[in-house]
């Protein structure tokens, strides 16, 4: 017991700085990728309501390929393969330059790219349950389409989004896991550095685990509180 507390503890003869840092970066990853999610999201999802053909198209194969992906090859199609891109562009300018992506910039626009596939169906699910009648009686209020969808639309379109967004935070919260594969020191990396130094991959692995489990319990009770908050006027009614 003595020997675990010293393993996890802070300071040169424990590993609980390093097991912070981790959780920093990836407490931090998650949030850097949630509103480049939901706003991509949002508008992926007009493009789905609109009328241009066009637009409709290129958001359903937008869809269909983020959700059909796995989300450890979408990290890897970002990270290897803007790599390998900007790379060839810079030689076909005449310079011999290495050029290496940021891993935690590749892991926040895989998984940004991944959130934002799913966010769309649920901000489409929420629009359907928005009766017209909303939108008809904002324009005979003079409002502009710009005003209806801020003033009227958009306060019940985050109100019937809500559980699903949730349900997708939790998700990526967990998904920032992949990013330890792409070298980014998040909070699985660095435990795994731990556990082989050490060779106390329960003890390490374990601790991933409680971690894991006190962000998913916090998030759940700050989502409970914003879907009571985002409710407070029907109970009025």
């Amino acid at each position: 017991m003595n020997e675990a507390l010293t393993l996890l503890s802070f300071g040169e003869q424990g590993w609980g700085d390093t097991i912070a840092s981790g959780v920093l970066i990836t407490v931090s990853l998650a949030l850097a990728t949630l509103p480049i999610g939901l706003i991509l999201g949002f508008l992926i999802a007009l493009a789905k309501k609109s009328s241009e053909p066009s637009l409709k198209l290129a958001a359903n194969i937008y869809t269909t390929i983020f959700r059909g992906l796995p989300e450890l090859l979408t990290l890897f199609l970002v990270y290897f393969g803007v790599q390998i891109a900007i790379q060839e562009f810079i030689k076909l300018l005449g310079y011999d330059i290495y050029f290496e992506v940021n891993s935690f910039v590749a892991g926040m626009v895989a998984l940004s790219l991944v959130f934002s596939s799913y966010a769309s169906e649920a901000f489409l699910s929420a629009f359907n349950g928005i009766p017209q009648g909303q939108y008809e009686g904002g324009y005979a209020l003079g409002l502009s389409r710009y005003k209806t969808m801020r003033f009227i639309i958009l306060p019940q379109l985050i109100r019937l989004a809500l559980p699903a967004l949730g349900n997708l935070w939790l998700i990526l919260l967990k998904e920032t896991s992949l990013v330890s594969v792409i070298g980014l020191a998040d909070l699985v990396r660095e435990a795994g550095i731990a556990a082989r130094v050490t060779k106390e991959p329960f003890l390490f692995f374990g601790l991933v685990l409680v971690i894991y489990l006190l962000l998913t319990m916090i998030s759940s009770v700050g989502l409970l509180r914003i879907e009571r908050w985002s409710k407070r006027g029907d109970a009025a009614r």
